[in-house]
């Protein structure tokens, strides 16, 4: 997110009341305003990236629905997938309409807006982790209850972020722009943390003691294999969202931007490390990795499904596990048993 404050080389109040409103932005953003010669052949090569990303996973989420294996997350990231197709399809329509600050909106809020499909994800797999891992923590209506707060607070998030970036391309009052400014920086921090949020879910997920064995799910790969998808995955998008939030601290004039302002910056931190995201969880399937039955709401639902819960087994007293000394005291009692047998045998 960018300053639309009006830069000391920019054009004046006076000048932009006159050219009335939407008023295009005049603070540095990250990537700057796009260009044909830069921009579009970039955009296109990521546009084609997506659209093999997006068909890859419907065709992945269709083949799995017609073999009756729910996994709803392939469906989000080919959405994600059509998403980032419309983000950089904007950006080329804005290349050639540099001027226009409508498109510049549009172009805007749908850069901000798609990465958040790949948090929500990565927090649903975070507490599948979490369930398998410490079951009488992960399933706690507690617990339950604060990942579907996570998730409302996302879409309140997404909201604040259309409003705000889009009032303030209407607006030239510097105590509203001030407002709003400070409703973007607190949106961009949140997310960062969001993105951030399942690294520390499965550290403690993995230093916690544990009362049970780890609860395996899936159809495929072995529970490490899924503890370093989402940490690495994770890393990149803390990455990629410390970055953004880095920048939208700093405000420069769009004539005089920062290094980090680049055009490399802006495809790197948002389109390379999300197609790596995405090409990593549909190439090492995913969908069969962190499956889960459908339905599941208490421990044992991972391994044992829906309809197998596991049902409480009454051990008996000679079941029972016995201790060293309990078993050296049944030995004397064999032993004494069998010394009475033999004497009485021998008086008859």
């Amino acid at each position: 997110m960018s300053s639309q404050n009006p830069g000391p080389s920019g054009p004046s109040i006076e000048q932009l009341k006159k050219m009335g409103p939407p008023y295009p932005p005049s603070g540095a953003s990250l990537g700057g305003i796009p260009t044909n010669s830069v921009d579009t052949p970039i955009s296109s090569v990521i546009i084609a990236l997506f659209i093999l990303s997006a068909a890859l996973n419907m065709t992945i989420f269709q083949r799995n629905r017609r073999a009756n294996h729910k996994f709803i997350l392939s469906a989000l990231l080919f959405g994600f997938s059509m998403a980032r197709i419309s983000a950089n399809v904007m950006r080329i329509v804005w290349a050639n309409y540099p001027h226009d600050a409508q498109i510049a909106i549009a172009a805007n809020i749908l850069t901000n807006a798609g990465v958040l499909l790949l948090f929500i994800v990565n927090l649903i797999l975070a507490q599948r982790i979490l369930r398998a891992h410490q079951p009488r923590l992960g399933w706690t209506k507690a617990v339950s209850l604060t990942f579907k707060a996570l998730y409302v607070v996302v879409v309140a998030l997404l909201v604040m972020v259309i409003i705000s970036t889009v009032y303030s391309f209407y607006t030239l009052d510097m105590h509203v722009r001030s407002e709003l400014r400070d409703i973007q920086l607190f949106a961009v921090t949140f997310l960062a943390v969001l993105a951030f949020l399942p690294i520390p879910i499965i550290v403690t997920t993995l230093l916690l003691p544990r009362a049970h064995p780890v609860e395996e799910f899936g159809k495929k790969g072995s529970m490490r294999t899924k503890l370093v998808l989402v940490l690495f995955t994770s890393t990149l998008l803390a990455f990629g969202a410390g970055f953004r939030a880095g920048v939208a601290y700093v405000q420069r004039p769009a004539s005089n931007p920062a290094w980090f302002h680049h055009k490399a910056a802006y495809y790197c931190v948002n389109y390379l490390i999300e197609l790596i995201v995405v090409f990593t969880y549909a190439l090492s399937r995913f969908d069969l990795r962190f499956h889960v039955p459908n339905g599941s709401s208490k421990p044992g639902h991972y391994s044992n499904g829906v309809d197998g819960e596991v049902k409480d087994v009454v051990v008996t007293d000679e079941e029972r596990p016995r201790t060293g000394a309990e078993e050296r005291e049944k030995e004397r009692q064999w032993e004494a048993d069998a010394r009475n047998e033999l004497n009485r045998q021998a008086v008859v």
